[in-house]
């Protein structure tokens, strides 16, 4: 655990890339093999499930330290990082065991099967064996909430380093849903016949917001364009007569879209399509809340099934013929996809999805105008030329969104963050008028600058009303720009309506609480939303 507790803070202490990736190199090539694939596991998100919530981990450290509760709960506050609460309060360790990351992380596991009292007496004497950065990362890992500034391209560039590998490669083993506990890292690294290959699908190519206007990207006509859908971002994948079908979050879901095992019988084996799965009927994508209604559903019953359908739209192959194909260029990928598409009945549940015509960049904007009638988010940018690349890539592909929807409203109630936010009121609750009564209709908590954080968080302080536990209710006062991408009816909010990602865009300064708009300004919005206006 030292040398991972070691890798972690090395890793905290530098911003330069190539450093991070030496660090992890050294790591990889040093640490015996079950170390290894679970800090690979760690670093690209597949946290062990959590066993013990934080509110135990917080009376055993404050129990362990022999203080109480209500200080170490404000020094928490203060800190604003329980696992470095706990690293700074603990007493020195009375033992002097070293173990390994592994061997932790299988008695955390193993605590699944204990009592409350037999967790809080091996948390402790877990504790009671490590230095304060092994406590450190060992409750964060405990908490699930281990995170370091590594991104998995990164790992990905380490290990082909240290095991010179192609990234292209170690990228594509490092997809699907692959166990720590069932493989080794060998199997799931170094061995060229790995145990899911059948079903794993390829690492996604995303795009980057457009930086620049559009007519400095070159020649238009070396340029494609696409509606952005706004469904889920998907791989199918038929192999060996089986269909699979991921998601961008690496999540298996064919067994959530049940009308598309269709596509068993039409696709050729050999076949990964990247697509969009997204509501549809008679001919007309549908608005995203059609899609929510059975996003999360363990049961799919007719009803549902019947009133969200879906369809596949597709817009590259990734592999044909069982032939990894992404080093092709985008136009000759896109010409098969439409071969294969093209000689589907009509009917399929997929198909390829409504052509953007141009010649001139000038003629880009006011197509992009009717990204809502579509459905759409807005548009895609994609370079003839480009290749299918692993993650996000500048250059080749962008994303060209429509400016969100908007309203201003009121802040009426405040609630402190987490994390570095733990001392300051950055949760807020935005209500507008209905005649002289606020509703309350969304929550917000990004958007604004460091600096306005703590101008808004001092205004808190000197205008809190009532507290209801950690919720303060303030003087209806502050005017926000509140954006948002979707807008829908909505039974468990008393305004009748949830957003989106909603947003702070701006604090308007400007304004008073008399111009705020009204529910009746939103319901009008969310009827205009659902004709796509």
């Amino acid at each position: 655990m030292k040398d991972f507790a070691q890798l972690y803070y090395d890793l905290d202490q530098t911003n330069k890339t190539n450093d991070k990736v030496e660090i992890l190199k050294e790591y990889f090539l040093n640490a015996n093999e079950e170390d290894k694939k679970w800090a690979l596991a760690l670093f690209i998100g597949k946290r062990p499930k959590r066993i013990i919530s934080s509110t135990l981990l917080r009376e055993y450290a404050a129990e362990f330290s022999g203080i109480p509760l209500w200080l170490f709960e404000e020094s928490y506050s203060i800190v604003g990082d329980l696992s470095e609460t706990i690293s700074l309060l603990l007493p020195p360790p009375t033992q002097a065991e070293s173990y390994s990351l592994s061997y932790w992380i299988g008695l955390m596991q193993s605590m699944g099967k204990k009592s409350i009292d037999e967790r809080k007496e091996a948390m402790i004497q877990a504790w009671d064996t490590m230095n304060s950065q092994e406590r450190m990362v060992f409750s964060k890992i405990t908490s699930s909430t281990f995170r370091v500034g590594v991104s998995q391209n990164l790992v990905i560039r380490a290990l082909s380093q240290a095991y010179h590998i192609d990234g292209n490669v170690i990228a594509h083993r490092l997809m699907g849903n692959w166990n720590p506990n069932e493989i080794s890292f060998d199997e799931l690294i170094l061995s060229h016949n790995n145990k899911d290959l059948l079903s794993r699908p390829y690492p996604f190519c995303l795009a980057y917001p457009i930086e620049k206007q559009v007519n400095e990207l070159g020649q238009a006509t070396k340029w494609v364009a696409e509606w952005k859908w706004d469904g889920i971002r998907s791989q199918i994948i038929k192999r060996a007569g089986q269909l699979f079908i991921w998601s961008r979050g690496e999540e298996l879901i064919t067994d959530k879209f049940p009308e598309l095992q269709t596509l068993l019988n039409i696709i050729p084996d050999g076949t990964v399509i990247d697509g969009e799965i997204l509501p549809y009927s008679e001919g007309k994508v549908l608005t995203f809340n059609v899609l929510q209604t059975r996003i999360g559903r363990k049961n799919l019953n007719p009803k549902i099934l019947r009133e969200a359908p879906v369809i596949v739209y597709a817009y590259d192959l990734l592999e044909w013929d069982n032939e990894d194909i992404r080093g092709k260029t985008l136009a000759d990928r896109q010409a098969l996809l439409n071969t294969l598409v093209n000689g589907l009945d009509q009917n399929a549940q997929i198909q390829l999805p409504p052509s953007i015509y141009f010649n001139d960049w000038d003629e880009l904007p006011a197509i992009r105008t009717k990204s809502r009638a579509y459905m759409a988010e807005g548009l895609m940018l994609k370079r003839k030329e480009s290749i299918y690349q692993v993650g996000r890539k500048k250059g080749d592909w962008w994303k060209w969104k429509i400016d969100p929807l908007s309203i201003d409203a009121v802040m009426i109630y405040a609630q402190r963050g987490s994390g570095r936010r733990a001392n300051l009121y950055t949760d807020y609750t935005f209500a507008v008028k209905n005649g002289e009564e606020f509703v309350p209709f969304t929550k917000a908590y990004s958007g604004l600058t460091d600096k306005e954080i703590l101008e808004v968080d001092k205004w808190i302080k000197f205008h809190t009303k009532e507290k209801f536990g950690p919720v303060r209710t303030v003087d209806p006062q502050l005017v926000f720009e509140i954006g948002f991408e979707g807008i829908q009816k909505s039974s468990r909010h008393k305004s009748g309506i949830a957003l989106r990602f909603p947003r702070m865009l701006r604090w308007r300064t400007d304004k008073v609480v008399n111009d705020i708009n009204t529910l009746e300004d939103l319901q009008q919005m969310l009827a205009q939303y659902e004709k796509g206006l």
